[in-house]
């Protein structure tokens, strides 16, 4: 991890480059922020690690634990929480056995998250994997999407 690190340390050194861009290579090089590698920034640079965990905490596509291999998002403005999005996002985590409180399966294949209007409000719900979208999604028919990533 350490040399990871130090390659997107660099970086910026000839860059000049911030905090939210440093937590932006930290993520597309862990896959989410670790504790141990804003640590070491937090160190090597002089800058509080709040500094860090302050950014990440306030934007929404910063991460502080591993995601899943598929992310599946159910959005969940008005037309699709109407239509029962939240229960889709309940039955995508119980066959998941995703515990309360968490978002990403145990064996690390599934993130199960709430999104924004994807803008097919006509087929709500509406629930996504990665690019791909589904519509008219009802709790019975989650399971069946979960079969085609498994």
């Amino acid at each position: 991890m350490k040399r990871r690190c130090r390659e997107i340390l660099d970086k910026y050194h000839n860059e000049n480059g911030n905090v939210t861009t440093i937590l932006q290579d930290m993520q597309d090089t862990f896959g989410y922020i670790p504790e141990d590698a804003v640590n070491w920034f937090s160190n090597t640079l002089n800058i509080p690690a709040s500094s860090f965990f302050g950014i990440a905490t306030f934007y929404e596509e910063f991460y502080l634990k591993p995601r899943g291999k598929h992310i599946i998002t159910t959005c969940c403005d008005t037309a699709c929480y109407v239509k029962g999005s939240e229960s889709i996002i309940e039955k995508l985590k119980t066959d998941l056995k995703i515990a309360d409180g968490e978002d990403t399966s145990e064996d690390g294949k599934f993130t199960v998250q709430k999104g924004s209007c994807v803008g097919a409000c006509s087929i709500a719900p509406v629930v996504t994997v990665g690019k791909k979208a589904y519509g008219n999604v009802a709790p019975d028919k989650a399971e069946e999407i979960l079969r085609e990533y498994e």
